[in-house]
This record gives C-alpha cells, sequence and structure tokens, in this order.
C-alpha cells in the first residue's frame, strides 16, 4: 500500500504578463504525481502553459 504524502512545490511563473513565485501545497504518492497536480491546477485555473512553469525544487512536508 501506498501512503499519500504532502508535497511543497516551489516554482516560478513565466508567462509575459504574470510573472510571480508561487509555493503551494499537494497531496500525492510521488514526487512526480505532484509535479502533474501542479501543472494541472495552473493550466485550469491561469490558463499557464507548461513551458511557462519551472519548478525550482519539491519538498516532502513532515
Amino acid at each position: 500500500m501506498s501512503e499519500v504524502k504532502v508535497y511543497m512545490v516551489v516554482g516560478r511563473i513565466t508567462k509575459p504578463n504574470f510573472k510571480t513565485i508561487f509555493r503551494k501545497e499537494v497531496r500525492a504518492l510521488k514526487p512526480e504525481h505532484a509535479l502533474e497536480e501542479i501543472y494541472k491546477i495552473f493550466g485550469s485555473k491561469h490558463r499557464v502553459k507548461r513551458f511557462h512553469i519551472k519548478i525550482l525544487r519539491v519538498e516532502e512536508k513532515t
């Protein structure tokens, strides 16, 4: 059985009119799944394409 963990994802959005740094906590099984969740959230809420999102780090919260 896999355990769901909480990951803190820190990154930067480099869209021309929307430059910002973000910190977001997401629940996922693996860090790769946390990244996919970030891409999905920012794509749907802010219409940011994947190539505009630069991930700086992914940390597991304790």
